[in-house]
C-alpha cells in the first residue's frame, strides 16, 4: 500500500479500515509467531480470473467485483492519480472478518468525493484455508492494469447514462450492445433487468455478469453498472442470492425501515436524477406455479413508501431532469395486454398472455408520486419491443420501452436497443440506438 490517506487527503473514513485489515491479513491464525523455514502450501495457476466489474455507482462509494480461481481475499488499490501514487487499499469484507471466497471478490469503496475521478487496480491474497486453526496466506497477486471511474453527483459535468435491457445472456446481442456502449462511453449503464433467463448456480450468474462476453472482457471496468432486477432475475436457486454477486446498494443510501430495498436507487448525475425501481415478478404471488414463496405485493408497497420519502429529498427536488427506471412497463395502450393483476393465476380470456405485459399495480402506486415529483420520463423494458408513448392527460410523464435481443425480425420495432441520455444545451436529449440495424431509431428532448 503506497502513501497514506492523510497525505493524499482524497478518501475519507477508511484509512483505519485499510490498516486494520492489512494487520489481520498478515497475522497467524493461532496468534503464534511464524517459525522460520516453516513449510507453506504451494500456490499454482492464475488467481485473478477476470477484469473488474464496477457496480452500484454513487456519489461517495463504488462497488468492485472480479472473479478468482481459488480461495482468496480480494482488495482494490484506489488513488486520485493515474500513476497510483498515494493509493489506499480497500479489502473485501471491510473490518472484522475479511471475506474469503473461491469464486468472486466483492469490494466496497467508501468515503469517496462526489463527481471525482479515481484510478484503481485489483488484487487478491491467495488463502490456503483448511479450517479455523489451519490457514495460510500464500501471498498476493496484483492485476497490473490500472482502470478509472467517476463518482456521481450533482456537480458532475457532461454526464451521460445508457440503458440496456433484456439481454438474456444472448452473446451475439450482447456483442452488439457492448460495442455500442464502448463507443458512447457513458458515465453509467443502467442494466434494466432480464440479464438472465434463470440462474441456478453462481457459475451461470458469473457467466452473465462477470465473464459477460469474451470480446468485451473489460466491459464494466471503467463504466459502472446500476443493475435493476427483471422478472427473470428472480428465477432460479442462485438468483435468490444474486446479491452475493451483484451487490445490493450501500445500506447508508436508505433509512433502516427500507433496508431490504437493495436495488432501489436515487442518484444525481449533474442536472439529472436517476430513480431506480423494481417491478418484481411478472406473475402474481398467488399464481399456482410459484409455490407461495413470492411476496412481490409487499415489496412494491414498501418501494412506494420509499419513493414517497425519496422524492422529498434535495437530490430529487433540485434536479432539473427526473428519469425513473423499472423493468416491467407501467403503461400499454393495447387492450389485449395483461396488466398483471388478474387473480389468482394471471389468466383471463381478455388477454393474450398469462403473465404481465405491463404492471398496472405499480402504475397505480407510483404514478401519483411521479406526478408530484415532476418525473418527465419512465424507461422500461420487458416486452422486447421498442415503443415511445408521449405524455397524455392523466399520465404527464413520457413512457419509453427498450427493445430486446430478438435477433433479426421483420417487425420494425423488434430490435435490441441502447438508450442514451445526456444534457445538451440545457435540455435532456434521449437517443434510442438500434444496435441490430445500426441506426438511430428515435430521438426526443425534454426541457
Amino acid at each position: 500500500m503506497k502513501g497514506s490517506i492523510n497525505r493524499r487527503g482524497f478518501i475519507g473514513g477508511f484509512a483505519a479500515v485499510a490498516a486494520s485489515a492489512a494487520t489481520a491479513a498478515n497475522a497467524q491464525s493461532d496468534g503464534k509467531p511464524q517459525q522460520a523455514g516453516a513449510a507453506k502450501p504451494e500456490s499454482s495457476g492464475k488467481l485473478i480470473a477476470s477484469a473488474p466489474v464496477l457496480q452500484n455507482a454513487a456519489e461517495t462509494s463504488m462497488g468492485v467485483s472480479f472473479a478468482v480461481s481459488a480461495d482468496a481475499s480480494g482488495w482494490v488499490d484506489v488513488s486520485r492519480s493515474p500513476d497510483m501514487s498515494g493509493s489506499v487499499r480497500v479489502f473485501s469484507g471491510g473490518t472484522g472478518l475479511m471475506d474469503v471466497n473461491d469464486k468472486v471478490a466483492l469490494v466496497r469503496i467508501r468515503g469517496l468525493k462526489p463527481a471525482t475521478r479515481y484510478w484503481y487496480r485489483i488484487g487478491a491474497d491467495r488463502i490456503d484455508f483448511k479450517g479455523g486453526y489451519k490457514m495460510a496466506n500464500l501471498g498476493p497477486e496484483v492485476d497490473g492494469k490500472v482502470h478509472s471511474f467517476m463518482t456521481l453527483g450533482a456537480a458532475a459535468k457532461d454526464g451521460s447514462f445508457c440503458v440496456i435491457n433484456d439481454t438474456h445472456d444472448r452473446k451475439p446481442c450482447l456483442d452488439r450492445v457492448l460495442t455500442k456502449i464502448e463507443e458512447l462511453k457513458p458515465s453509467v449503464v443502467i442494466w434494466n433487468g432480464d440479464a438472465s433467463n434463470t440462474s441456478e448456480t453462481i457459475e451461470t450468474a458469473m457467466g452473465i455478469f462477470i465473464h459477460t462476453h469474451e470480446k468485451h472482457p473489460e466491459y464494466a471496468a471503467d463504466t459502472p453498472l446500476m443493475f435493476l432486477n427483471g422478472n427473470h432475475d428472480f428465477r432460479g436457486r442462485f438468483n435468490r442470492r444474486l446479491c452475493d454477486l451483484m451487490m445490493f446498494r450501500e445500506p447508508r443510501e436508505r433509512d433502516s425501515k427500507f433496508a431490504e430495498l437493495g436495488r432501489n436507487f436515487v442518484q444525481r448525475l449533474g442536472d439529472i436524477v436517476l430513480i431506480g425501481l423494481d417491478t418484481g415478478e411478472d406473475k402474481l404471488d398467488t399464481n399456482r406455479h410459484f409455490a407461495g414463496i413470492f411476496r412481490m405485493a409487499e415489496y412494491r408497497e414498501l418501494q412506494t413508501r420509499w419513493l414517497a420519502e425519496t422524492i422529498e429529498t434535495p437530490a430529487v427536488k433540485e434536479a432539473k431532469f427526473k428519469v425513473a427506471f423499472c423493468h416491467i412497463p407501467l403503461f400499454d395502450p393495447r387492450p389485449d395486454r395483461n396488466p398483471g393483476d388478474i387473480a389468482p393465476d394471471d389468466e383471463s380470456p381478455l388477454y393474450k398472455n398469462n403473465w404481465a405485459s405491463w404492471q398496472r399495480t405499480c402504475a397505480n402506486l407510483w404514478s401519483p408520486l411521479f406526478v408530484k415529483a415532476g418525473v418527465q420520463l419512465v424507461v422500461c423494458a420487458h416486452q422486447h419491443y421498442f415503443r415511445y408513448n408521449p405524455p397524455e392527460p392523466g399520465r404527464p410523464w413520457a413512457h419509453l420501452v427498450g427493445g430486446g435481443c430478438n435477433g433479426v425480425n421483420k417487425n420494425k420495432n423488434l430490435f435490441p436497443t441502447v438508450i442514451e441520455g445526456k444534457v445538451i444545451a440545457g435540455k435532456l436529449s434521449i437517443t434510442v440506438h438500434d444496435v441490430l440495424y445500426k441506426r438511430i431509431a428515435f430521438q426526443q428532448t425534454f426541457g
